[in-house]
Parts: C-alpha cells; sequence; structure tokens
C-alpha cells in the first residue's frame, strides 16, 4: 500500500560526490519500499550466525547460550548439578576429562521465531585455561577462526560462487572468572592475540559468587586493564539515523560492558507463585531476567536483538577485510588501484598533457643547467689562458727591457768620450772640397 506523500517542488543540490546531485522527488515512486523487499527476501533465505564461547570448564558456558535462545542448542549433560558444572567440571581430573577437553567442538542448530529462521552455530573451546601452563592456549582457537576466514576466501575465489558457505565466527563471548580482583595473565593474552579476529565480548560468569559492591569493582579493574593493553571489545556504537530512544539504549548496554552475568536453565518459583527462569539459594531466588540481578538482559539485547546484524556486518567488513588484505599481500598479490578509477576520456588527456609539460619543463631546466654549467666552465677555461698570455707576454717584455739596457750599457762603454768629427770640408786625399760652382767654371780640364 502507497504510503501518502507531500508534494514538494524539485530541489537540486550539489552534493560532496563527483558531478552527484541530491533530489527531492514530487510524489511517490516507490523504491522506498526496498527495505520491505529485502525484509522479504532474508526472511525466506533465513540468517546464519556463529558464536564461539570461550572459558574455562564449570563457567557455565553451555547454560547461558541454552539460556540466551530459549533452546536446547547444548544437549543436558548426564552429572548437571543444576549450577552450570557440567559434566566436564566434575570429572576435570579424570583422564577422560582431559581427553574431551583438548579439542575445539561446533554445535549447530536451526532455531525458528515469529517465521524468522536462524541457523546457530555454538562453537565451544571446553578446557581452555584448565593446564597447568596455559602459554600458548590461544593458539587452537587463533588457528580455527583464521581456518574459517581461509575457507571463505577459498570459496570466494571459485569460478561458481552461487553455493557460499559463510562459518565465519561473529561473535566471541570470552567468560572471565569472577575471582574479584583483575584479569588473569592467561585472558590478557588471549584477548591481545583474538582481538583483530573476532568481536570480543568479555562476560564475568557467575556473578552471583560477588556482592553488587564487588561485582562494579572488578568490572571497573577489567575495563581498566582492557584499556592498558590496547585490546578492542566490540560496543554498541550509535550514528546519526538513530532515535534518541535507541541512542540511549546502545549508551545503556555500553555501560554494562564487561556483563555480568547468571545462566539457567530451571524454572522457580517466587513467593508470589509466579514461576520465572533462575537459581533457588537458601537466602533468596536470583533470577536471570531480572536486570537489578544481572546484566543477561543487556547482554542479550545486544547479541540477538539490536546488534546481531552490525556483528556480521563487522565480521564482514572490517575483521575479514583486514585478515584477506594481510593474506593476499603475504602471498605476493599486488592491487593496481588505478582498475578501480572511473575513465574520462578527457581528464586522461588533461592528466596526459599535464604529465608532458611537467616533463618538458624538468627537460627544458636541465638542458639549461647543462648549458650554464658549460658556459661556465668554457669562461673559467678562457678566463685561465687569458691569464696565461698575459703572464707570458709580462715574462717577454721584462726580458726584451733586459736586453735594451744591455746593448745600451754596451754601447755606452765602445764610444769615445769626445764628439765625433763633421764631414763638411774634407776630402779624402785631404785637399778642401771646392764648390759646385767654381766646378762648373772650370769644366773637366
Amino acid at each position: 500500500m502507497r504510503s501518502a506523500t507531500s508534494s514538494i517542488p524539485t530541489q537540486q543540490q550539489a552534493t560532496g560526490g563527483a558531478g552527484a546531485t541530491k533530489k527531492k522527488m514530487n510524489g511517490y515512486v516507490g523504491f522506498s519500499n526496498f527495505p520491505n523487499q529485502e525484509h522479504r527476501r532474508s526472511v525466506k533465505r533465513g540468517f546464519n550466525f556463529t558464536l564461539m564461547v570461550v572459558g574455562e570448564s564449570g563457567l557455565g558456558k553451555s547454560t547461558l547460550v541454552n539460556t540466551l535462545f530459549e533452546s536446547k542448542v547444548y544437549p543436558a549433560k548426564e552429572s548437571d548439578d543444576g549450577l552450570g558444572l557440567g559434566g566436564s567440571a566434575a570429572r576435570n581430573g579424570t583422564a577422560e576429562a582431559q581427553k574431551r577437553t583438548v579439542e575445539i567442538t561446533s554445535v549447530s542448530a536451526d532455531i525458528q521465531e515469529n517465521g524468522v529462521k536462524l541457523r546457530l552455530s555454538v562453537v565451544d573451546t571446553p578446557g581452555f585455561g584448565d593446564s597447568i601452563n596455559n602459554e600458548n592456549a590461544w593458539r587452537p582457537i587463533l588457528e580455527n577462526i583464521e581456518s574459517r576466514f581461509d575457507a571463505y576466501l577459498a570459496q570466494e575465489n571459485r569460478v561458481n560462487r552461487s553455493k557460499i558457505v559463510d562459518n565465519r565466527v561473529n561473535a566471541l563471548l570470552y567468560f572471565i572468572k569472577p575471582t574479584g580482583h583483575s584479569l588473569r595473565a592467561v585472558d590478557i593474552e588471549f584477548m591481545k592475540q583474538l582481538h583483530t579476529r573476532v568481536n570480543l565480548i568479555p562476560v564475568i560468569a557467575k556473578s552471583d559468587t560477588l556482592t553488587p559492591r564487588e561485582v562494579e569493582q572488578f568490572k571497573a579493574r577489567v575495563l581498566a586493564d582492557i584499556n592498558y593493553h590496547g585490546i578492542h571489545i566490540f560496543k554498541p556504537v550509535s550514528d546519526q539515523y538513530d532515535d534518541p530512544e535507541t541512542i540511549a539504549d546502545n549508551k545503556a548496554i555500553a555501560a554494562k560492558i564487561p556483563f555480568a552475568v547468571v545462566g539457567s536453565e530451571k524454572l522457580v518459583q517466587r513467593p508470589d507463585g509466579t514461576r520465572v527462569r533462575g537459581r533457588q539459594y537458601p537466602w533468596g531466588i536470583i533470577e536471570v531476567e531480572n536486570e537489578t540481578h544481572n546484566d543477561f538482559v543487556s547482554l542479550r539485547q545486544m547479541l540477538l536483538r539490536t546488534h546481531m546484524e552490525e556483528l556480521r556486518d563487522e565480521t564482514d567488513v572490517s575483521l575479514y577485510e583486514s585478515y584477506r588484505t594481510q593474506k593476499l599481500l603475504a602471498l605476493g598479490h599486488v592491487q593496481d588501484n588505478g582498475v578501480f578509477r572511473e575513465f574520462n576520456p578527457r581528464m586522461q588527456q588533461e592528466e596526459e598533457e599535464r604529465l608532458h609539460a611537467a616533463k618538458m619543463t624538468k627537460l627544458e631546466a636541465e638542458m639549461s643547467a647543462v648549458f650554464r654549467q658549460k658556459v661556465q666552465e668554457k669562461e673559467e677555461k678562457l678566463k685561465k689562458s687569458e691569464e696565461e698570455l698575459y703572464s707570458r707576454h709580462k715574462h717577454m717584455k721584462a726580458g726584451m727591457e733586459k736586453q735594451r739596457r744591455d746593448l745600451e750599457d754596451k754601447k755606452a762603454a765602445v764610444a769615445p768620450p769626445g764628439p765625433l768629427p763633421t764631414h763638411s770640408a774634407v776630402h779624402l786625399d785631404g785637399a778642401p772640397r771646392m764648390p759646385s760652382k767654381d766646378k762648373k767654371k772650370r769644366g773637366f780640364f
């Protein structure tokens, strides 16, 4: 059914994208029903969710998972004592228990609620932290998570990808032993090794063994250790599309991390006659779904009702992509980012012209530098030749001047002391010379 829409004049506004515009429609078009189409397709296909639980034996992991999903995901254990201490905890010191706690097991169940189908896979790690030496207890779990990433990557690289099975771990509930002090070395090392591969959700198991004040103090110490070691844990975040109620709920859930929880699969009767899921003690009843008793409701709210898709999306977009990039780079694959750019002939031509102009400018600058260098070398050579010629000229001039002075000195030494006689009136034979007029008159005889 079409929803009523107001007629608004078309407006065009430039946005941050290249050439993108934002327009308001004049009337109903129909693509606003796309979320409904996506909802129908999702309901038809169903959902997959893989949850991993990690913690020491006897902390109530199986009980909490069954309580979360209101179903027998884990079968009842023979020696279950009703306190979350299953057979593995009761026989923790036996060889049989030791044999069962060295493997990582997986349990799958198909759950349906209001027509929505969920394929739930729970990965358990029995025996984690039970050994005397837990130095590398995190390694099998990390290898299991990365092997699931590798399997998904191999399916993505197949020719036919129509049937991809996604068994990647979407969330990891890490059960912290309620010591009341702080995180142990095995807890810190585990979270440091795995926080980049999976969405970590710390949980304080069996919080009913602590008083409310001890719970708050223990939470503060756990968060201080997590922040000090730079461990990233999953927290609900809000954005601009969330309404004020959602933002307030997200803040309330984030304030309760790490979740102090109590699990129980049994119904107990309260004094008023109503039956609730909880634990019966001589001093009273611990109600699982009472927010004043523990944080089970907040954990379920975040894990299943409000942030399940965000956990799946964070796994796919952030954690898996980071691992995939590192894996492909380690194998020698190099991505050419230019392949993913939009092709625009005019922009490409302008880019080529710009690169050519820059190249020519660079060549011109190099040629000019070479020319100036050669001119400078030539000038230095000519200056040096000029200095050599001037030095030689000066030396020759000094030599000639010395020779002239020597000749003058010799001349002065050879010449007589008196003045030299004149040749006007003396013949070779000693007789006086007759004037030319008298000679003409006399003739020859």
